[in-house]
């Protein structure tokens, strides 16, 4: 529309568009799929031009103001009351405007993400498939109504189980890798299970799902957050119950207490990006192709075997970390019976092959 017809309009002309696409109804034929293109284009153009001649408005109230104490008592307070309704004014329009701006970059950010992530998908690659896109997965999840659906006890369960077992695989090729050795990873006595995977994947995946159609910034800062806030927690209740730790960072340049460091949070942020973007799309279309059923007794059996290893291994750690105290079964916290049977069951060196990398101080300086 021309500039400068748009300067003879008044300002409920100009913005009458936008009321008119509000009241709109759909007909029976239509959809919002089937709309060519978004009516929010010329909505805005004509409300920039609302905005330039609310400009020059505001612009004549400089000079008003200027020449208030030429005015008279009477006329003061009614110009007053104008000038702060048009205040008033203004900031609700401003608040509505950054709310439009909010919902239309998002909306934009999250149709763009869709797409090239559907556009990856399709492509394909010689040794590892790319992942499916989050989209994808989301609607074969509404499809088949599967019990996983969205985020869920099942689902996060699930992930936390699986989360436990790939992160212990990782890192035992990491440092089959780096040290030419294998040595367990291990965080619970039976299995190659760590919780603290577990914890993680689930923390990730709570924090990241509304988020997995947007771009990967948004993915790697709420990781990075995310997985430093678990690590520090996970680290500082190990140590709490435990009297021990299974790292420290305190060599670490930007470390804090020795819990976390800037180096392994923004491992954490990667992880997140390539956990909501590849490894949680990949698992969520597994876990929808379990029949609803089959998977609901799966996942209470597998709920039922960890939640059973976690206590066991902390009864298990527990009872190591009194004998590295020179603490006898007599003193036990847990109990004669118990500290006897953890004994017998996990002596010093079975303990030390399943967490090789743990370490019991006697100090009481950790931060």
């Amino acid at each position: 529309m021309n500039t400068d017809k748009n300067e003879e309009l008044t300002p409920e002309e100009q913005v009458a568009p936008a009321e008119i696409v509000k009241n709109e109804e759909l007909t029976e034929n239509q959809s919002l799929e089937s709309a060519a293109e978004s009516p929010l284009k010329p909505i805005s153009e004509e409300i920039l031009t609302a905005v330039e001649y609310e400009e020059r408005c505001v612009a004549a109230l400089y000079d008003k103001i200027a020449a208030e104490d030429d005015m008279t008592a009477e006329d003061r307070n009614a110009f007053s009351l104008e000038v702060w309704n048009r205040v008033q004014e203004l900031e609700e329009s401003s608040a509505n405007f950054l709310k439009a701006y909010t919902s239309t970059s998002r909306a934009a950010d999250e149709l763009a993400t869709r797409q090239k992530d559907v556009e990856k998908g399709g492509k394909k690659r010689v040794i590892i498939a790319p992942a499916p896109a989050n989209s994808v997965v989301d609607a074969e999840e509404k499809k088949t109504k599967s019990f996983a659906q969205g985020i869920n006890f099942y689902k996060l369960a699930l992930l936390c189980i699986i989360g436990s077992f790939v992160g212990v695989v990782i890192e035992l090729i990491w440092c089959m890798v780096s040290n030419g050795y294998i040595e367990s990873r291990s965080g619970l006595v039976f299995g190659p299970f760590n919780i603290l995977y577990g914890i993680g994947a689930v923390a990730l995946t709570m924090a990241l799902y509304k988020f997995r159609n947007c771009n990967v910034w948004i993915s790697f800062f709420s990781g990075m957050l995310v997985g430093s806030i678990v690590e520090y927690v996970c680290s500082w209740a190990q140590e709490l119950v435990m009297g021990s730790r299974s790292w420290d960072y305190s060599n670490m340049p930007f470390n804090i207490n020795g819990r976390i460091c800037l180096l392994y949070s923004a491992f954490w942020g990667i992880l997140g990006v390539l956990w909501i973007k590849d490894l949680y799309p990949r698992f969520a279309s597994l876990i929808v192709k379990i029949p609803n059923m089959i998977g609901k007794i799966i996942t209470w059996v597998l709920v039922v075997f960890m939640v059973a290893n976690c206590v066991v291994s902390l009864g298990a750690v527990v009872r190591w970390s009194e004998r590295v105290h020179k603490v006898d079964s007599e003193s036990s916290v847990i109990g004669v019976t118990l500290a006897e049977f953890f004994d017998d069951a996990f002596p010093n060196d079975k303990m030390s092959e399943i967490y090789a990398n743990m370490v019991f101080d006697t100090k009481e300086e950790w931060g």
